[in-house]
């Protein structure tokens, strides 16, 4: 079971085309000025099946892409995985918004972050910095967060920064 904030069944704002975005429930990073405060308590969300959430998102047939975001994915990085399959063999393009870097999932011991990177195309890393905050910034909050190309970065072993403009929505 996934612990849930909640949903947006087509999103504009959680990456580029109609997405549909997972808020899970969770998160240690606590960061100052979270615009998602009420997702930081853990097992207080609303619990679906994998089934559940896949079968809502395959409703809609104009989505493009599936974000997820938080709380803390992460956090709850197995069932997320199994999901990001399910997604990833519908053909929609996988988005992850995280508190951690790259760097700190790549070195995690935990078979099941290594699953779910393997799963992600797009992923958004580093905790949001109310300092660094740019409101003219797409898809992220503060300038210390980075648009990596994940597979491009799990091949190199370092994270690989998404070109500007590139990241868009190829599938289908």
């Amino acid at each position: 079971m996934i612990d849930v904030a909640g949903f947006e069944d087509d999103s504009i704002t959680n990456g580029p085309g109609l997405r549909f975005v997972l808020f899970v429930q969770g998160c240690p990073h606590h960061c100052k000025g979270c615009h998602n405060p009420e997702t930081w308590a853990f097992g207080e969300g609303c619990k679906y099946s994998v089934e559940e959430i896949h079968t809502r998102i395959r409703r809609n047939p104009l989505l493009r892409g599936v974000t997820f975001s938080g709380g803390e994915p992460f956090s709850q990085a197995a069932e997320l995985a199994r999901l990001g399959r399910l997604v990833k063999a519908d053909g929609y393009e996988l988005a992850v918004y995280t508190g951690f870097t790259f760097e700190e999932l790549y070195a995690a011991s935990s078979p099941a972050v290594h699953e779910l990177l393997e799963q992600t195309d797009v992923l958004v890393d580093g905790r949001f910095e109310l300092l660094k905050r740019n409101l003219l910034l797409r898809f992220r909050g503060s300038s210390n967060q980075r648009v990596l190309d994940v597979p491009a970065s799990l091949r190199a072993g370092t994270a690989v920064e998404m070109p500007f403009g590139r990241w868009r929505t190829e599938g289908r």
